[in-house]
C-alpha cells in the first residue's frame, strides 16, 4: 500500500467515527448552546496537553465570533489563574479520558466560585462527566493511530464538537460578516470589510434600455461578467442617466426562459423594477450586510446617499476575492 492510499484509508476511518459521533448528539447539545448563549459572564475553556491545544483554538474561535471567551490551562488554574473566573462564567472542561487529575482538581474550586460546568469528554461515564452540570460526549471507538496511543481521531472529534457549538452560537447571535470585520481588523478579510465601497466597485456598469431585446441584454450581461444589468429609460445618455428603471439578474433570465415560449421579449418585460443600492463612501461591511439581508450578490453604487445616478456596481466577488 502506498502512503497516499494509506492516507485515504485514514481519512475514511476517521470520517466513519465522526459519523457515529454525529448520530449520538442529543438534547444535551441544545442545552449547552443555551447555557453558553445565556451566560452573563464569559465562556472559559479549560484543558491540558493535546486537548488543551484544541481548547485554546476553540476559545480563540469563540471570542472572534461573538462569544466572549478565554482559555485557561487547567494546571495553571490552581496556581492563581482561577482569579480570572467568576460565578457568572460557564466553564467548558475538555478532557478525552475525563479522569485527568489536573482537570478533576479544578472542579471543587470552580464549584466554590459558583460557575456552571460543561464536560467535553470522550468518556461520558468518567468522573468529570459525573461532576459537571452537563456533558457533551466526543467518544470515538478507536484512534487513527495504529497503536491506539497518539491522540488523533479523538482530538479531531473534540475540535468538531467545538466547531458545532461555535456555528450554532453564531447563528443564534445572528453574527454577520460585518461583525467579523470588527473582530478581525488585522486580517485580510477584516481590513477589506472596513474599506470603502468606492475602492472595490467596478465602474463598468452593465446598461440596457427598456426596449433592449433578450439576445442583446444577454450579450451585455455576458460581456460585463457581473450576472446582472441595469435597465434605463429609452431616451437620454445611458452613461449618465439618473433615472434607472430596474435591474435584470441571472435569476430573471432563467425565469423568463421558463415563462416565455417565444423569447422575442424586451428588457422591460423581465426586469425587476426595484433594486438595492449603496453610496460609494459606505463601508464594505455595510454593503455585505445589505446583500446578506436580501440574499443578493450585487449592489448598484451611487455618488451619495441622496442621489440616484449609478456610478458603479459592487459584486460579492469584489469583496471575497481578496487573495
Amino acid at each position: 500500500m502506498t502512503y497516499s492510499e494509506r492516507a485515504k484509508q485514514i481519512f475514511s476511518e476517521e470520517i466513519s467515527e465522526f459519523k457515529k459521533l454525529a448520530d449520538s448528539i442529543d438534547e444535551s447539545f441544545d442545552r449547552a448552546v443555551d447555557m453558553i448563549y445565556n451566560c452573563k459572564g464569559q465562556l472559559v475553556v479549560m484543558g491540558i496537553g493535546k486537548t488543551g491545544i484544541v481548547g485554546h483554538k476553540m476559545a480563540s474561535s469563540f471570542a472572534s465570533t461573538g462569544t466572549e471567551s478565554i482559555f485557561v490551562n487547567a494546571a495553571e488554574a490552581v496556581h492563581g489563574d482561577l482569579g480570572m473566573i467568576n460565578k457568572k462564567d460557564v466553564v467548558l472542561l475538555v478532557s478525552n479520558s475525563g479522569n485527568t487529575n489536573e482537570i478533576l482538581n479544578v472542579i471543587d474550586p470552580l464549584r466554590n466560585i459558583g460557575c456552571q460546568l460543561i464536560a467535553l469528554t470522550g468518556n461520558p461515564h468518567s468522573q468529570l462527566a459525573q461532576q459537571c452540570d452537563l456533558t457533551l460526549s466526543v467518544h470515538v471507538d478507536k484512534e487513527a493511530c495504529p497503536l491506539g496511543l497518539a491522540p488523533t481521531t479523538s482530538t479531531t472529534a473534540t475540535l468538531l464538537m467545538g466547531d458545532a457549538l461555535l456555528v450554532c452560537l453564531m447563528e443564534k447571535r445572528q453574527f454577520r460578516a460585518e461583525n467579523f470585520a470588527v473582530y478581525h481588523p488585522g486580517g485580510a478579510l477584516g481590513r477589506k470589510l472596513l474599506g470603502r465601497v468606492k475602492n472595490y466597485m467596478t465602474t463598468a456598469v452593465p446598461r440596457v434600455r427598456l426596449s433592449t431585446t433578450f439576445r442583446e441584454l444577454v450579450r451585455e450581461m455576458s460581456d460585463k461578467h457581473l450576472g446582472m444589468t441595469m435597465v434605463f429609460e429609452e431616451k437620454g445618455n445611458i452613461q449618465t442617466e439618473a433615472d434607472c428603471k430596474g435591474i435584470i439578474t441571472d435569476g430573471d433570465l432563467r425565469r423568463a426562459i421558463q415563462k416565455y415560449d417565444d423569447l422575442h421579449i424586451t428588457a422591460e418585460q423581465i426586469m425587476t423594477p426595484s433594486y438595492k443600492h449603496i453610496h460609494k463612501d459606505a463601508l464594505l461591511s455595510d454593503a455585505l450586510a445589505i446583500m446578506d439581508k436580501h440574499n443578493i450578490t450585487t449592489l448598484a453604487v451611487t455618488e451619495t446617499p441622496d442621489t440616484k445616478a449609478i456610478i458603479g456596481i459592487l459584486s460579492i466577488h469584489h469583496i471575497i476575492d481578496f487573495a
